[in-house]
């Protein structure tokens, strides 16, 4: 008994520091993206090539494109751990629920160690795990827009939370928070269950057939080879990536000036109405090619490391248990 419940923290640990990891490598690496789609959305009037000239023209030009990475790094790292451990343990939950759970398919025709679930499952799972995430990751999510952000000179993250305190009292560390609670939420639960059809659409390309030869990727005990397996999901989270941002973009968009400038957008019903009013439709999709390069990218680096972590770790575990089993 005691052994079980081991594992089971070792299990939960193992997802949290796999989350943190892939979190904090896709947020320091693209940064200049972030910090791009920040001064683009926070004007109608930004084009990418004008953010990345003035950017260019700031005294330490290389410093300045990683500008706010520290908030980034703290809120990525630490939501993505959060979500990915939150999310584990819903679905290892849901395990229990027979209308839930997919068949068991062949481990060596499967890219991943995770449980499978259905269609609703997975959607259900990933947005509950990203809006709870979210809301305990908010107060960092405001101080790395407006670090990022040319509206404020803010010099350090105390400094920043100093005069977000002063200005807005505690609920100025939730400015935005529905906006982005309604990007968040459905963005993570159809990603959750697109990232999945297209880990199994590739998978079923790659093995069309039910049979393979024997001893395909049964070298780890732990399904196909890893290199195969990281390709199949690097190549599923980038496309579910772009596919989902692209449709919560409006949202994100919307989340960005109400953080900025709360004064002016002060819900995300009325900052809608007013971007759409005074600069049109488009408004709303402004960043849209950067949030799309770069949700694609962070999101194939964090389910392909993190997936990779926890294969490694419960392969691990496999070769323990069966050494004391010997």
């Amino acid at each position: 008994m005691s052994q079980s419940i081991g594992r089971n923290k070792s299990s939960t640990t193992f997802h949290f520091l796999a989350g943190l990891g892939s979190g904090t490598f896709g947020a320091v690496l693209l940064q200049p993206f972030d910090l791009l789609k920040t001064r683009v959305q926070q004007s109608g009037s930004h084009s990418i090539r004008v953010a990345i000239r003035e950017i260019a023209n700031s005294p330490n030009a290389l410093t300045a494109f990683w500008r706010g990475t520290v908030p980034s790094a703290l809120r990525t790292g630490l939501g993505s751990a959060i979500y990915f451990t939150t999310l584990n343990t819903i679905r290892q939950r849901a395990t229990a629920l027979s209308f839930a759970t997919v068949p068991h398919t062949d481990p060596r025709q499967s890219s991943s160690s995770l449980p499978k679930l259905s269609n609703t499952a997975n959607l259900v799972s990933g947005a509950f795990a990203r809006a709870f995430a979210g809301f305990i990751l908010m107060p960092l999510t405001v101080i790395k827009v407006r670090y990022e952000s040319n509206l404020y000179s803010y010099k350090s993250i105390a400094g920043a939370a100093k005069d977000i305190y002063r200005t807005g009292r505690l609920p100025g560390f939730f400015a935005g928070f529905g906006a982005t609670a309604i990007r968040d939420a459905p963005y993570a639960g159809l990603y959750v269950l697109s990232y999945e059809q297209f880990k199994k659409r590739l998978s079923s390309w790659h093995f069309p057939s039910s049979s393979i030869p024997h001893g395909i990727g049964m070298g780890m005990g732990m399904g196909m080879g890893g290199s195969l397996s990281a390709t199949i999901n690097f190549s599923s989270g980038a496309l579910a990536g772009a596919t989902c941002s692209f449709i919560s973009n409006p949202f994100d968009a919307v989340k960005t000036r109400i953080q900025l400038q709360p004064r002016q957008y002060r819900n995300m019903l009325q900052a809608c109405r007013k971007m759409v009013a005074e600069e049109g439709l488009r408004s709303l999709y402004d960043g849209l090619a950067l949030r799309m390069t770069r949700k694609a990218i962070s999101s194939a680096l964090a389910w392909t490391l993190y997936e990779e972590f926890i294969r490694r770790a419960e392969s691990t575990l496999h070769r323990g248990s069966a050494r004391d089993h010997v």
